[in-house]
């Protein structure tokens, strides 16, 4: 079966599965508003259907629509920095250092921009679903096909290529793909594999899930962005199967539990937080995996991955709305709408800015009231 036609078989069934006629969404109750926090800043990207990565930095933050506009914004006061028209629909971004930018397009082109100015393109063997990783001068691209590339950031200049077979579907979402210093860490399937981001050569593997099954769609294994990262050790989640957690310097696996989410993580320095594929919060102690605590406050919401911000873990719904939830035992604390159309990506702080991008392409800038 083609790379192209699986993820789109796997994307429709992820679509039946979260459709409308499933259970009625938990009721939220009355907004219990303990937190001030108030919109300072709103803006346009254009309609976002692909994978979208938000990225950060102290003062700016980087996002793009889906008709190939790439738009560099302060944090702060959400005014335009710079934008670059690809000129090609998107199909994986933004990955950016803050200097370098890239994205890929679904002709399956990877783009480099330094600002708003295009350094280079260049034709990719396979369709793209995970937002490029800039660092150290270098691109690194994971492919649908289970091959990590690196390219120079200056000059587009191809510097190694590392490929494993892999099953025969994949999944029609952002994957994992992030350096831990000098270690490449991507998702291959069911395992977190530590690569030389130098040379490309595998330094490590773990595996957090196996396929098992009978037939493709039951087999299917593939880790899901974004990660609960705490100095070397990287938390991940394997779609629909388990959570766990690696020591990227060693590679060896610190545990794993069984569960059943699809979007990643996020960690801090105690525990390490997702969502359950039924909308249920979930902590574990991210020392030992054991069950912290669990919220089913938002069941059935549809919710992204969460942010760890302050004493909050926040995740959007496919309403539109934000809800900030208790790190210390799941229960609400405020909530804030965005626009109905549903958030298009895991919220992301810049700053003192938390920032959401909806599918409607809203970007909305919320800061300490």
């Amino acid at each position: 079966m083609q790379v192209g036609l699986s993820a789109f078989l796997v994307s429709v069934l992820g679509a039946c599965a979260s459709g409308s006629s499933g259970p009625k969404p938990a009721d939220l109750g009355a907004n219990p508003a303990l937190l001030g926090v108030k919109t300072v800043w709103t803006s346009q990207i254009g309609k976002v259907d692909f994978p979208l990565s938000v990225h950060t930095t102290a003062a700016t933050i980087t996002v793009a629509g889906s008709a190939g506009v790439v738009t560099s914004m302060d944090s702060r006061t959400g005014a335009v920095l710079w934008r670059n028209n690809v000129g090609a629909p998107i199909a994986a971004g933004v990955g950016s250092d803050g200097r370098f930018s890239a994205v890929v397009t679904r002709g399956n082109e990877l783009v480099t921009m330094e600002g708003e100015r295009e350094l280079w393109r260049s034709r990719l063997s396979s369709q793209v679903f995970t937002a490029p990783l800039v660092a150290g001068e270098r691109v690194f691209v994971l492919g649908a096909d289970r091959e990590v590339s690196a390219f120079d950031a200056r000059t587009g200049k191809k510097l190694w290529a590392n490929q494993r077979p892999g099953e025969a579907l994949v999944l029609r979402q952002s994957g994992v793909l992030l350096a831990v210093n000098n270690v490449l860490v991507v998702g291959l399937s069911g395992r977190l594999v530590g690569l030389n981001s130098l040379s490309g050569n595998v330094l490590w593997d773990a595996p957090l899930a196996t396929p098992r099954g009978t037939n493709d769609i039951e087999r299917l294994v593939d880790l899901v962005a974004g990660v609960g990262r705490e100095s070397s050790v990287v938390c991940a989640r394997a779609f629909q199967a388990a959570v766990g957690c690696v020591n990227a310097e060693r590679g060896n696996i610190l545990w794993k539990h069984p569960a059943s989410g699809s979007v990643g993580l996020h960690a801090d320095d105690k525990q390490v937080y997702g969502v359950e594929e039924d909308g249920k919060l979930m902590a574990w102690r991210l020392v030992d995996g054991v069950e912290a605590w669990s919220s089913d406050r938002l069941r059935y919401r549809q919710l992204t991955g969460p942010l760890v911000l302050g004493r909050s873990v926040v995740v959007g719904d496919s309403s539109g709305m934000l809800h900030f939830m208790s790190r210390t035992d799941g229960s609400p604390l405020t909530r804030l709408n965005t626009d109905t159309s549903g958030a298009a990506s895991t919220p992301v702080v810049a700053g003192t800015t938390l920032v959401a991008v909806t599918r409607d392409g809203g970007v909305f800038g919320f800061q300490p009231d």
